[in-house]
């Protein structure tokens, strides 16, 4: 999964199992959770929810891998694995996607092929996203 360069093989956050934070995270690099957020994680690198890791919140990273729940939507440009053990209720934002067998997903994947496209798929996330926040602060 990690490449052999870079910070790929450096993990800069963990969140080990029996934690529990409430706000947003933000994580500089390859990340893994293994505990409960509640709360928006932005991740800028890769990030791994582990079979035991809960997130109720929207994600933003580079690429995901689900193992854990997620209660929120997940933007990953570079690619999202949900594995078996992984549940998902929200929308995917990714270009590409892997999804084991006994996965369980509701909502909805929304990939595109050219730079143009997701572009504009981006723009639409991010207005609803503000739309949201301005909702949520009585805006």
């Amino acid at each position: 999964m990690a490449r052999q360069t870079g910070n790929d093989l450096i993990v800069n956050t963990i969140i080990g199992s029996g934690s529990f934070i409430q706000g947003a995270v933000t994580s500089g690099g390859f990340s893994r959770i293994d505990g409960s957020i509640r709360g928006d994680l932005t991740v800028k690198g890769k990030l791994v929810i582990g079979e035991s890791g809960r997130i109720k919140g929207d994600i933003q990273c580079t690429a995901c891998t689900l193992g854990g729940v997620v209660i929120g939507d997940i933007l990953a440009p570079e690619g999202v694995v949900i594995l078996s053990t992984g549940i998902l209720i929200g929308t995917v934002y990714t270009k590409k996607i892997k999804i084991d067998e006994g996965a369980v997903i509701k909502g909805a994947i929304v990939g595109s092929g050219s730079p143009e496209n997701w572009e504009e798929r981006v723009a639409t996330y991010r207005d609803a996203q503000s739309i949201r926040e301005a909702s949520r602060s009585g805006v």
